[in-house]
């Protein structure tokens, strides 16, 4: 599945990223390379939801700038 989604995206970037024309990401790394390394890192559910967030967060209205993939935290979720 993943690869499937990681071909989705690239297809975009190649063909119909073009249409909305160049420069049109306000963060670096852009949307479809974050959602590319997001999906690497963290599976499709996780890596899938990042990008989701991602997206809704480009909009004129947001400052934009860099923005990392997070890291994958290992260890157990909740320690006492």
């Amino acid at each position: 599945m993943k690869k499937i989604l990681i071909a989705v995206i690239q297809f975009y970037r190649k063909h119909l990223s073009k249409l909305k024309g160049r420069g049109t990401c306000i963060y670096v790394p852009t949307c479809s390379e974050y959602a590319i390394e997001a999906l690497e890192k963290h599976g499709v559910i996780k890596g899938s939801l990042l990008a989701i967030f991602r997206i809704l967060r480009c909009n004129p209205f947001a400052k934009g700038g860099y923005d990392p993939v997070p890291e994958v935290r290992k260890g157990k979720r909740y320690e006492k």
